[in-house]
């Protein structure tokens, strides 16, 4: 059996170079080729990482590609993922999955008697901190978690990226592009939810692109782009989830859950690393020595020395394919988010609760040592 899958990339956009660029550092996986429905893309990406560039349905009938990247736009997942499944390949997807439930029920029905994996990202869950906040609750460092809040808000993409509308019209706004990070860290520590009330509005019908060719264009908004969210855990933890892009500043911490015993305080899930704090009733808890590999710096950004390791959640997919588990970032928990987040917009819109209608089971930890067993070079593997 081989124990290296080759992959192929449909998408060549901006986070493409980001999966591209990590590949090299994990075990089981090997890019085959590149393709775009814009040629000149998929050229260009070929070209900077020495790989085939193709025409989508190239790369779909390829035979030594085994699992499609889809790193499409939002509202090209479904359909993408479906032609990778109908050519018997396994399928990794960038967040969200897809846009509603019944689509990703459709792939599953299609992927299971074929035999085939869906997976799809944030893998950011599988960073150094946010396994550290799992080890601490699932050791009950901070008792039974009763309840939590999340923040993740700014001003919108429109300041920096040149082509920002996709955020902004159907399959975007912050729920679907920022909210997986946090809901699926937030299914990983403390399991499935099972209803949401929420509301929403659109401050603004229209932004104006701030860097790039089309700088100083305006773009029409048409989805909300604050939302106020209640999460209800079939555990009974309470989870408020706020989302905005209308927001110049704040001080208000990512991601906190609240114990019988104590607190934790969780980084932004959509970075690999950053500082977990804890506290045992009001006294700072002590941390366990955390050797993870999955958290040292290895790039450079604006803001500092980071930890990226994107690309996590498809070579752990493509080991647990050759080791014949379940991966981590699985389509059942896709699915759940989806439904989580569709659920939370359908809350907003309607002006009631909305029961979650899917459940999944909690991702399986990574701890150290599973983590360092991912980045082997392949002639350990």
């Amino acid at each position: 059996m081989k124990t290296v899958l080759g992959v192929g990339l449909i998408g060549c956009g901006n986070i493409s170079s980001a999966y591209l660029a990590r590949a090299k550092t994990f075990a089981n996986i090997a890019f085959v080729g590149v393709a775009d429905m814009n040629a000149a893309a998929a050229e260009e990406r070929g070209a900077e990482f020495g790989l085939l560039a193709m025409t989508p349905e190239a790369l779909l009938a390829h035979p030594d590609v085994d699992i499609v990247l889809n790193l499409t736009p939002p509202v090209a997942h479904f359909t993408v993922s479906k032609m990778a499944l109908e050519a018997g390949k396994h399928v990794y997807c960038e967040k969200p999955f897809v846009l509603d439930v019944a689509e990703g029920k459709e792939l599953m029905q299609l992927a299971e008697p074929r035999g085939l994996r869906i997976g799809s990202a944030p893998d950011t869950i599988l960073g150094a901190s946010h396994q550290l906040a799992r080890h601490m609750i699932d050791v009950g460092a901070i008792g039974t978690v009763t309840s939590g809040t999340c923040f993740v808000m700014n001003h919108g993409m429109e300041e920096w990226h040149p082509s920002p509308d996709f955020f902004f019209r159907k399959g975007g706004g912050p729920i679907l592009d920022l909210g997986p990070y946090y809901v699926a860290n937030l299914v990983q520590l403390l399991g499935p939810v099972a209803r949401v009330t929420a509301e929403a509005s659109m401050p603004e019908t229209s932004r104006r692109i701030g860097s790039g060719p089309r700088i100083g264009e305006v773009i029409p908004v048409e989805v909300a782009t604050t939302v106020q969210a209640i999460l209800t855990f079939e555990s009974g933890a309470l989870v408020t989830l706020v989302a905005s892009w209308d927001v110049w500043q704040h001080d208000l911490a990512p991601m906190a859950l609240y114990g019988s015993e104590g607190s934790i305080h969780i980084p932004d899930p959509n970075f690999f690393d950053g500082l977990v704090a804890a506290t045992k009733r009001r006294e700072i808890a002590a941390l366990p020595q955390w050797d993870h590999p999955l958290g040292p710096p290895n790039r450079t950004v604006s803001r500092g020395d980071v930890a990226d390791y994107r690309t996590a959640g498809l070579a752990d997919m493509a080991q647990a394919i050759v080791e014949n588990r379940e991966h981590r970032c699985n389509g059942g928990l896709a699915l759940h988010v989806v439904d989580i987040l569709t659920a939370i917009l359908r809350s907003s819109e309607d002006k009631t609760g909305i029961d979650v209608s899917t459940r999944c089971r909690r991702p399986e930890p990574l701890g150290p040592e599973q983590a360092r067993r991912l980045l082997q070079t392949r002639q350990e593997c």
